[in-house]
Parts: structure tokens; C-alpha cells; sequence
């Protein structure tokens, strides 16, 4: 016995081949509506896909809109630490003998992995970089400008934003994916309740059942 487990487009193809030839073949139509699915029933099947199918649309899109805002974080956020981390090493050359402007800069220990741990880094080493006059002016002599601290800590801000963008975004996918998957549980109940009166409206009937994308055992 196969344990193979449909995919959710497999799923809804078959839901769409059961529903949309049991509106569509009269024969069918009219054995069905003995046992309640009549074209009001049938409608409510076919909403209930129309549903499904354009919320699966609604969720590609809010995760093509995820996978694009985070390819634009990381783009942004390898520049920002690669201007950083250069500002870093020669931060820790310029200031090696300022004990108090290194701890206020944050120039010891590891640099932290996460991205709110090298956020919280970044920001305290522009923002106190940018406000002593002792650091300006050591960095100065090791090619660091004001200007350059300036458009590393704007680097810093436009990766910052773009992160916000990105959780808005995951938020978004994520939300999606939860409405599509309530909307397709009801589909599928449906379906399946719709499948076990379809046997007993259809039995000894192959062909027709067939033709909803049933197939009987031997």
C-alpha cells in the first residue's frame, strides 16, 4: 500500500476534476441530486475551491514578496558588516591605548553572530564614533573619515529598515499560508464527504465515477 502523500496541488486538482464534472456531466448531476447534492450543494463546493485556489495565489505571492526582501536584507546587511568590521580592525589599531573610548565603542570581545546582536553593535560604534572628537581625529590619521563613519552608519539604518520590510514580509507569508490551509481543510472535508456519497449515487457505475477522478478498487 502506497504511503505516498499527495501535494497540496495534487489535492486540489482532484477536488477540481470531482466538482467541476459533477457540474458539468447531467448523468452525474442527476444521481447525485437524489442524495442531496444538487446545484446549490455543488456551488458550495466549487466557492469553497474558487477559495482555495485563490488564496494559494494570495500565499505565492506574499512569499515571492518574502524570498525578494530578504535577498534584499542580505545584499545590504554583507555590505554594512564588511564596512563595519573594516572600521573594526582599524578602530582596534587607532585606539589601542584609549581603554575607555574602546569599551564605549565596543571594540572588545566577539562580534555578535545574530542580527539584532550585530545591530546593537553597529549602532553603539557609529553613534559614539561619530561623537568624539578624540576618535575623529585618531581614525582621520588611518583614512577613516567623518564621512566614511557617516555613510557606514547610513548603511547601517538602510539594513535596519530593510530587516523591518523582511519580518513584515515573513509576517504576511505567514498569514497567508495559515488563511490558504483553513480554507483548504474545509475544501477537503467537503470533498471527502462529497467522495463517500458519490459511491452510493454512482455504484455500479464506474465510468462515471471515473470521471470525477475516482477510481474504485478491485
Amino acid at each position: 500500500m502506497s504511503t505516498t502523500k499527495r501535494t497540496l496541488a495534487e489535492k486540489l486538482l482532484s477536488a477540481q476534476v470531482a466538482i467541476d464534472n459533477a457540474i458539468s456531466d447531467t448523468e452525474i448531476k442527476a444521481l447525485l441530486t437524489d442524495y442531496g447534492y444538487d446545484d446549490v450543494h455543488l456551488a458550495e463546493g466549487k466557492a469553497l475551491l474558487d477559495s482555495v485556489n485563490q488564496l494559494q495565489q494570495v500565499q505565492q505571492k506574499e512569499y515571492g514578496d518574502q524570498f525578494e526582501s530578504t535577498n534584499s536584507l542580505n545584499s545590504i546587511w554583507d555590505s554594512a558588516y564588511s564596512e563595519y568590521m573594516r572600521f573594526i580592525k582599524i578602530s582596534r589599531v587607532a585606539l589601542k591605548n584609549e581603554l575607555a573610548i574602546s569599551q564605549k565603542l565596543g571594540l572588545n570581545g566577539e562580534r555578535k553572530s545574530s542580527f539584532s546582536g550585530w545591530l546593537a553593535q553597529a549602532k553603539q560604534f557609529y553613534l559614539n564614533a561619530l561623537a568624539d572628537a578624540t576618535v575623529l581625529s585618531k581614525l582621520s590619521s588611518f583614512g577613516i573619515t567623518q564621512a566614511k563613519l557617516e555613510a557606514g552608519k547610513t548603511l547601517v539604518e538602510e539594513t535596519e529598515s530593510k530587516n523591518a520590510i523582511q519580518e513584515k514580509e515573513k509576517g504576511e507569508a505567514q498569514q497567508a499560508t495559515l488563511e490558504r490551509d483553513i480554507a483548504a481543510d474545509q475544501l477537503f472535508e467537503w470533498v471527502a464527504d462529497f467522495i463517500v456519497i458519490a459511491h452510493i449515487a454512482l455504484e455500479g457505475k464506474p465510468q462515471l465515477l471515473e470521471k470525477l477522478g475516482i477510481v474504485q478498487r478491485s
